[in-house]
């Protein structure tokens, strides 16, 4: 009787590499089958497989968190791992393999290695396999439960993607409505997140956190929509009174986003309640003091700083970027962490590239709007 060949399951978002990697692994005898996302990688594991190939560079679940799901899951334990990356650094291998990964493949990919890396695995898998248990001669029903088990899991994976549409678009309309009699807010959401977003990738946070801060950051203001409306449109200095009340913004959007099941939602928490305090302490609602801030709520005051300076509000005008620049700089070490000022300044065409791109979308909206 002709043996089975050996199935991998191939994960990456970028259809191009699933397709060549899928075509590399048929020519070696493999039966491939690929997956879009972490999400739908976790909801195939029950087909059986014998090799996992997982890129670390995933939008929603970056690798290195879909390893974790893998090894949490008994039935997969020894299940063998290769994370195929660009990333070159001994710090990432180290992650990966501390994730649970068994080896690597660098981009791009060689046959050759790919041969022997796959090989190696697949044999031991094959011989932990045999320990465990004898053949079973199941081939009439295999058919018929993958038929099966492939129209559940489409279902679990698409209804999983519609969950996180819909966490995301429930920020987007939260945020929308902190500051809805603002007529620039919706473009200060949009810059201030893409800020966030870039400062993350020049901190070299990990992939998923880096879409983890570009989705949950335009709720750092969202507890304004429980203060009072002569309070937050006043067109000039506010009293002391009303500078305390003012402040509870941060305390209302932590109560807001409490307690919830959302990965965005408990990062949203911690920046809507973390992203007034300053480094050097003094600021609120806690008075947290330099790393004691969550890197979250770090990053978002720079781009929230910046942008609240460059936009115009009911009590002053928009300064100019470079004007906005100096002042930033001068609040290293006080208000803002230093390391995150000079990587701001340092990238400031990506900045200008920003502030761009949201003009351009806020005219294209207004043109909609008029037509």
């Amino acid at each position: 009787m002709m043996k089975q060949p050996k199935r991998i399951l191939v994960v990456d978002d970028e259809p191009d590499l699933r397709k060549a990697l899928k075509d590399m692994l048929t020519a070696l005898g493999y039966e491939a089958e690929t997956a879009q996302d972490g999400f739908e990688a976790l909801a195939m594991l029950p087909l059986e497989f014998d090799l996992v190939l997982v890129d670390v560079m995933m939008p929603g679940m970056d690798g290195f968190e879909v390893i974790r799901q893998i090894r949490t899951n008994r039935d997969f334990a020894d299940l063998p791992i290769i994370v195929v990356t660009g990333l070159s650094s001994l710090d990432d291998r180290i992650r990966a393999a501390e994730a649970g990964a068994n080896d690597f493949i660098s981009k791009p990919i060689d046959m050759t290695e790919l041969k022997l890396r796959t090989g190696s695995l697949v044999k031991i898998k094959e011989a932990q396999d045999a320990l465990k248990r004898h053949e079973a001669e199941l081939e009439a029903k295999v058919s018929e439960r993958t038929a099966a088990l492939r129209q559940a899991l489409t279902k679990l994976s698409s209804a999983q993607r519609k969950l996180r549409g819909a966490y995301l678009d429930i920020i987007r309309r939260l945020a929308i409505a902190a500051e809805y009699k603002d007529r620039d807010t919706a473009m200060h959401i949009a810059r201030m997140s893409r800020f966030s977003e870039m400062l993350a990738r020049k901190m070299n946070l990990s992939p998923g956190e880096i879409e983890l801060i570009l989705h949950a950051s335009p709720m750092h203001d969202v507890g304004k929509i429980g203060i009072a409306d002569q309070i937050l449109l006043k067109p000039s200095r506010l009293t002391k009174e009303e500078w305390a009340a003012m402040k509870e913004h941060t305390v209302i959007g932590g109560r807001i986003m409490s307690d919830s099941n959302s990965e965005l939602l408990r990062a949203g928490e911690i920046i809507a309640r973390t992203h007034h305090e300053r480094w050097d302490g003094s600021g609120y609602p806690q008075h947290l003091t330099g790393e004691e801030i969550p890197i979250w709520g770090r990053i978002c005051a720079v781009a929230d700083v910046f942008d609240a300076l460059t936009s115009q509000r009911p009590y002053k005008p928009a300064l100019p970027n470079q004007q906005a620049l100096e002042i930033i700089d001068r609040e290293k070490g006080a208000h803002l962490e230093p390391k995150l000022v000079d990587l701001f300044i340092a990238n400031y065409d990506e900045v200008v590239e920003i502030q761009e791109k949201v003009r351009r979308m806020g005219d294209r909206v207004a043109l909609t709007q008029r037509l």
